[in-house]
C-alpha cells in the first residue's frame, strides 16, 4: 500500500494532466511555456506578472514532480530556470521607474 503523503497525493492529482501533456507533441508544451514567458516580458504590469507567474508555476510543478528522478546537476539547472521565472515575474510587477 502506498503511504498517503503529500507527494503521493500531488502525483495522483497530476496524473491526468501529465498524461494529456505526454500525448501532445513534445514541442507543444515548450512552445506554450515560451509564449507565456515572451508575452510576460513584452506585456508589462500586472498582466505581464500574471503570465510570468503562470509560467513559473508550471515550471515549479514539473520540477516538483520530476525531482526524485533528477540528478544533482539537473536539479540545479531547473531550479535556476524556476528562480529566473520568479524574478522576472516580480520585476514585471514592480518595474524600475
Amino acid at each position: 500500500m502506498v503511504p498517503n503523503t503529500l507527494r503521493s497525493r500531488i502525483d495522483h492529482a497530476s496524473l491526468p494532466l501529465m498524461t494529456k501533456l505526454s500525448e501532445l507533441p513534445r514541442l507543444v508544451p515548450f512552445l506554450l511555456l515560451l509564449t507565456l514567458l515572451v508575452a510576460g516580458v513584452v506585456i508589462s504590469g500586472p498582466t505581464g506578472f500574471a503570465l510570468m507567474a503562470v509560467a513559473a508555476a508550471f515550471v515549479g510543478w514539473v520540477l516538483y514532480l520530476s525531482w526524485p528522478r533528477l540528478t544533482s546537476s539537473e536539479r540545479i539547472m531547473r531550479l535556476a530556470v524556476l528562480l529566473l521565472a520568479v524574478v522576472m515575474a516580480v520585476v514585471q510587477l514592480f518595474p524600475r521607474t
